[in-house]
């Protein structure tokens, strides 16, 4: 059953979990090799590790993020958009407090796409001192479909 969109605005500033992500040495490395980066050497992480950390430790799973917009897997949900702010470079081996909330949910109408809900998210990474390191806004789009 479609979720009413009051119940989707609900869940404008519900705080995820979260947790901490640290980032390893040779996943640095094979993430420089995949993508074809240099490998810089000393501490500097791909920045990627933004992305990656924010969803590894954002203290829920991509299916339980679904159903907290009333939706599952097999609903079709698509991801939307991603951005990522280094307030700093990341470090290699360095080990981030990983905080989170929902900020956004809209319904929205496409005269062929039909009804569907974007739900946004914004994580942090953190130092282990609380400044902040990083920033990874994402959202997902749901369809709905009439039950």
């Amino acid at each position: 059953m479609t979720p009413t969109i009051e119940s989707l605005e609900e869940l404008i500033g519900h705080r995820l979990p979260g947790g901490s992500y640290t980032i390893e040495p040779y996943i640095n490395w094979l993430t420089n090799d995949v993508v074809l980066a240099d490998q810089p050497g000393g501490d500097v992480a791909n920045p990627m590790f933004c992305y990656y950390g924010a969803l590894a430790a954002m203290g829920i799973s991509i299916d339980d993020m679904f159903a907290l917009a009333g939706a599952t897997a097999d609903d079709g949900p698509m991801f939307g958009e991603a951005g990522i702010e280094l307030s700093r470079p990341l470090t290699v081996g360095a080990t981030y407090a990983v905080s989170g909330e929902i900020t956004g949910a809209v319904r929205k109408e496409g005269k062929k796409t039909g009804v569907f809900d974007i739900v946004t998210f914004r994580i942090e990474l953190n130092e282990p001192d609380g400044e902040l390191a990083a920033v990874s806004t994402n959202s997902f789009v749901f369809p709905r479909r009439e039950s």
